[in-house]
């Protein structure tokens, strides 16, 4: 890749989406995704590698039980940082930076009263569900979620932060910011898992401090630091107008946030009916297989980007031959990846813990798992096509279709005969046949812009 291309302007890489070739083009796009992807998968790994190690199986499995839980409290975050992109995003395109300014100040200041409001909902559902899981982990999961009330907050701070960055043209902020927050997860981990010894405590400790540091530098970023972009509090009045927009254009994202992490959940909680030890191996897969699914689906948002200039240019043959080879792209390192991973699967899961009856299920569960990325990879690149496409409905069915309709109910048909494993086999299985039906959708589809 050339150096030059860090440097380009907007004109310049629409010319090159456009005009140059296909398979350089997508590598450009996919790598600062895919170096965002790597980074953002080490920070569950490093925490699953402390947590095992010093804290245990029964802490890492609450743990993994719980952090669906997390993921649906910030869901409503993750629509925010949706909607937040795309109505910054179009006041940027027009030019108007002084209400690029005033939106980013007054979705700031709405997302962390959102997150001070989401808190103790977190803290009040920590007890019914810690009492319906196994009691082996049913303490450590209700202090884990209860306590992480605390963070709550500033994770929907940074949400905000990411959408401000990228709809102003700067994702290399959101890149470094997640980078610092990678070295002090690791710092704080050392400190409250390793040293201190603190467990769940711990681990929610670690991210508590972690994220408010990242909050102090960010509010830096935003509000203190002297530049053309520096927001103000100054003067502010709460704009309804703009906040209902805000809310209405974010549902869809919420939703489909909220619903998959619904189903994460209910898949994990037929998993703690096999003990803490089942639990803490499906953790552990997930941890080590979490760059594995990122790495191919990095390729998803290039697709998009190519699709959807190709598509305005009234280029519908480039369009699908990008999308086509967006697909080969992540197929090849998804076999690239399975190839890496399945011989030395022995070595990574070790890492974790000494447990011969954890590292059994890990094993067998990481198998499964790395097998299923190809089926993954080609599931994230066709989604991307219909995103740049204007479709982003069939994303959203899709989505949920894969995690609940045929994951959920494979592991619930199977169960009985295939015990803990069908959840296993039930990744695998959804993933590939949400990628058939992916693939039929896409070859029917009309190459039109589905926004005029």
């Amino acid at each position: 890749m050339k150096i030059d291309f860090l440097h380009q302007s907007t004109e310049q890489r629409r010319d090159l989406i456009l005009h140059g070739s296909i398979v350089r083009t997508l590598m450009m796009l996919s790598l600062p995704t895919l170096m965002m992807s790597v980074i953002q998968s080490l920070m569950p790994l490093s925490d699953g590698l402390f947590i095992n190690n010093s804290a245990g199986t029964l802490v890492a499995s609450a743990v993994t039980y719980s952090e669906p839980v997390i993921n649906m409290m910030t869901a409503l975050a993750q629509g925010l940082s949706v909607a937040a992109m795309a109505i910054i995003g179009q006041a940027n395109g027009q030019g108007d930076f002084k209400r690029v300014k005033n939106i980013s100040s007054q979705i700031v200041v709405f997302a962390f009263i959102m997150g001070f409001c989401i808190a103790p909902i977190s803290a009040l559902v920590a007890f019914p569900i810690s009492a319906n899981v196994d009691a082996e982990i049913s303490h450590n999961v209700m202090l884990y979620i209860s306590l992480y009330a605390f963070v709550l907050p500033f994770s929907f701070l940074e949400s905000i932060y990411n959408a401000i960055k990228n709809a102003t043209g700067k994702p290399e902020a959101t890149f470094f910011r997640m980078l610092i927050m990678l070295m002090l997860k690791i710092i704080f981990n050392l400190v409250f898992v390793s040293w201190l010894r603190m467990e769940v405590i711990g681990c929610v400790l670690s991210s508590f401090f972690s994220n408010v540091l990242i909050c102090v530098w960010m509010f830096y970023e935003l509000f203190v630091k002297k530049g053309d972009d520096t927001l103000s509090l100054k003067g502010y009045k709460f704009d309804s107008k703009l906040i209902r927009q805000l809310v209405r254009v974010g549902i869809p994202a919420m939703l489909t946030s909220l619903m998959l992490n619904l189903g994460f959940f209910l898949i994990n909680h037929e998993t703690q009916k096999y003990g803490a030890v089942v639990l803490n191996g499906q953790g552990i897969a997930n941890n080590i297989t979490a760059v594995c699914f990122n790495l191919p689906a990095s390729f998803g948002a290039a697709v998009t980007t190519m699709v959807s200039l190709n598509i305005g240019a009234q280029q519908a043959d480039k369009a699908k031959r990008s999308c086509l080879i967006g697909c080969v792209a992540s197929v090849i390192t998804a076999i690239a990846i399975i190839g890496i991973i399945v011989p030395s699967s022995p070595y990574l899961t070790v890492l974790f813990t000494q447990r011969a009856d954890v590292l059994t299920i890990a094993n067998k569960a990481l198998h499964i798992y790395t097998y299923s990325v190809v089926g993954f990879g080609i599931c994230m690149a066709i989604q991307g096509a219909f995103i740049g496409l204007g479709k982003t409905s069939v994303p959203m069915v899709i989505g949920i279709l894969r995690i609940w309709l045929l994951r959920y109910i494979f592991i619930l048909a199977t169960e009985h005969v295939l015990q803990f494993y069908s959840v296993f086999w039930g990744n695998l299985f959804s993933n590939y046949v949400a990628a058939i039906i992916s693939i039929i959708l896409i070859l029917r589809v009309k190459w039109v812009s589905a926004l005029h």
